[in-house]
């Protein structure tokens, strides 16, 4: 069965952001280990994420541009963050962090849909 080059991007998008947001944020927690294991460690994780982003963007681009996917990627990123970092974090997200990821609906809105040409 071939892959649906409108629906597999976003999965492999969410998938990919898993492995990133894991890389960049995930040694936050517990005990902090040195500063050069953190980074070695969220380099082989975020090897995995390049296994996810590289497809997405191959096979999206045959039906988005590429303004769609980054937009894409990065509306993507931030719902995976504000899951993560409640989630795993214990953060709380606040009236503020939902305003500014409103303001950047806006924006994805603008790249798919917007009114000015």
């Amino acid at each position: 069965m071939p892959l649906n080059p409108y629906v597999t991007p976003i999965l492999l998008l969410v998938v990919s952001n898993a492995f990133m947001t894991y890389a960049w944020y995930g040694h936050l927690k517990g005990d902090p280990k040195p500063l050069w294991f953190a980074v070695l460690a969220s380099w082989g994780v975020a090897f995995f994420e390049y296994w996810f982003a590289v497809p997405a963007n191959r096979i999206g681009h045959q039906v988005y541009s590429a303004a769609e996917l980054k937009t894409m990627q990065e509306v993507i990123t931030l719902a995976v963050f504000a899951g993560f970092s409640v989630l795993y974090l214990g953060e709380k997200l606040t009236v503020n962090h939902l305003i500014g990821f409103g303001f950047i609906a806006v924006g994805a809105f603008f790249i798919f849909k917007g009114p000015l040409h």
